[in-house]
């Protein structure tokens, strides 16, 4: 049977990490990976730099496109991969060397189609801060209703039980990632979060998740329009979500 992981990776001028995130794929003790960057119409040297690397590796491959944003980006990647397992990394996010090996030995110990795990936050410089996000060990429908349980770099999905999921684009990036992973959970019933700290997530300054406000107003949008929530469930899962955010990145 294909154990193949597919590892979908969209990069918009992420030369500056692109290289790191690259060699922690290639540090995996598991090796039956291929790795499909899709490069979104980057105006920097992302196409040079993933080149260099694919013409060493052959199990990295290089997608252009032009600019059609994340989702875009990843459902390309996903239409194009080979392999049993699908997993989403972004092009600033890294994993340990251990990140596949464990999350597919974890995955058929739950005997499951979906798995995340806990993962730690670094900073521009690669340097680690505030508290691990912890996964939780059990997520159901309800949950991700809440606020997206399954950090996005640590997902890990079986599509050769249900078949590929696809992104939504016609949310434009609203959220895109939180609304693959509650559409994988609802195929699934149910995912499993393995408790060890397997990856680290890049937290920039720059980025919706480093600007709080913008944020915020993404969020209500998320559980208004996509989730059609009305506003009082809307406000109080954005309360609830807000808690949890402020308890993850506190020092």
């Amino acid at each position: 049977m294909n154990e193949k992981v597919s590892i979908i990776t969209p990069c918009y001028n992420g030369a500056k990490y692109i290289g790191e995130t690259i060699e922690s794929v290639q540090a995996q003790d598991y090796k039956d990976w291929e790795m499909l960057i899709v490069n979104d119409g980057s105006s920097d040297n992302s196409e040079e730099i993933v080149t260099s690397y694919a013409a060493k590796d052959p199990r990295i491959t290089l997608i252009n496109q032009p600019n059609g944003g994340s989702a875009n980006a990843r459902n390309n990647g996903i239409r194009k991969a080979t392999g049993r397992y699908i997993a989403l990394l972004d092009a600033d996010d890294l994993w340990n060397p251990d990140f596949l090996s464990s999350q597919i030995e974890f995955l058929k110990e739950k005997n499951a189609a979906v798995v995340c795990s806990s993962y730690a936050h670094i900073d521009e410089n690669s340097e680690a801060f505030g508290k691990v996000d912890m996964a939780k060990p059990v997520i159901t429908v309800k949950d991700m209703y809440v606020m997206n349980r399954i950090g996005c770099l640590t997902g890990l999905y079986d599509a050769g039980t249900y078949g590929k999921i696809y992104l939504r684009e016609e949310l434009k990036s609203l959220r895109d990632d939180y609304a693959y992973w509650l559409d994988c959970v609802k195929k699934t019933g149910v995912a499993y979060g393995n408790q060890k700290v397997l990856a680290r997530y890049r937290v920039l300054g720059s980025s919706t998740t480093g600007n709080k406000k913008k944020l915020i107003k993404v969020q209500w949008r998320f559980y208004r329009e996509y989730l059609h929530l009305d506003p009082f469930s809307a406000c109080v899962n954005l309360c609830r979500w807000g808690v949890a955010g402020i308890k993850k990145f506190r020092s």
